[in-house]
């Protein structure tokens, strides 16, 4: 865990920002005092997957099996 000043962080915020990466944490302090935490977000997880939530979006047209004709040779 990385520690710098509140001058410090101050001065280059978007730069300390920058370089942390997801999870990691920077102390702020104030002479030797800690006074706040500076954490990097991990990304956002995915929604979870909802059984029968694509119901009703796909559309089969017709029952047409005419174009498997050409495969015909290689399912033999």
């Amino acid at each position: 865990m990385a520690t710098v000043t509140i001058q410090e962080a101050q001065a280059r915020l978007a730069e300390l920002i920058d370089h942390l990466r997801a999870g990691e944490e920077l102390t702020i302090t104030r002479g030797d005092q800690p006074i706040a935490r500076l954490q990097a977000e991990g990304p956002n997880p995915a929604m979870p997957r909802v059984p029968g939530s694509a119901a009703g979006k796909l559309v089969v047209v017709c029952e047409d099996e005419s174009h498997l004709d050409d495969f015909a040779e290689s399912m033999r």
